[in-house]
């Protein structure tokens, strides 16, 4: 499994790890803060790392859904048939769901939720008001990065819509 990240020191940093019957490990990083993120560059880090792991030992890799990734899966399969490539299936739901967010039926709404959330949030009387009538429990707010939080920020207010009411009127 793929990643690319970005720190806090604005480096680009690119992670690899293998999952097996056992779990999750991580076997490799690399700040590539200076290098063209290619297809050609993804693909020769990701097979050096099968060859690190034993090609006999992969049966796929999964990445993100970019064009890059794309490409890099093209030139495994051309060396290495025998290993399949996988989209992400939670980053194809979150552009999906990043589609579905801009259409005008639902970004209105959105946007209303996510006006609502800074406003409590900023107050802290406010948000100490929220946190007495639903019992501390929190509003999901949006993230910047996973689309995923507009939806959890819809449903966690409406799952608080009548506790709300109370310090609303």
């Amino acid at each position: 499994m793929t990643d690319a990240w970005t720190d806090r020191k604005k480096r680009s940093i690119m992670n690899l790890c293998v999952n097996c019957k056992e779990g999750t490990c991580f076997l490799s990083s690399k700040d590539v803060s200076t290098e063209s993120h290619t297809g050609e560059y993804i693909f020769d880090y990701v097979d050096k790392c099968i060859e690190e792991v034993g090609p006999e030992n992969v049966v796929q890799v999964v990445t993100d859904n970019a064009t890059n990734n794309v490409l890099a899966a093209k030139y495994l399969k051309e060396k290495r048939p025998h290993i399949f490539w996988i989209g992400c299936a939670a980053h194809t739901i979150d552009l999906m769901l990043e589609g579905i967010s801009k259409l005008a039926r639902f970004k209105k709404v959105i946007d209303q939720a996510k006006s609502l959330t800074i406003f409590i949030y900023a107050h802290h009387k406010t948000l100490a008001m929220m946190r007495a009538f639903t019992k501390k429990r929190d509003i999901v707010r949006p993230g910047i990065t996973r689309f995923v939080t507009c939806f959890l920020t819809l449903q966690s207010l409406l799952e608080k819509k009548n506790s709300n009411k109370v310090y609303v009127w």
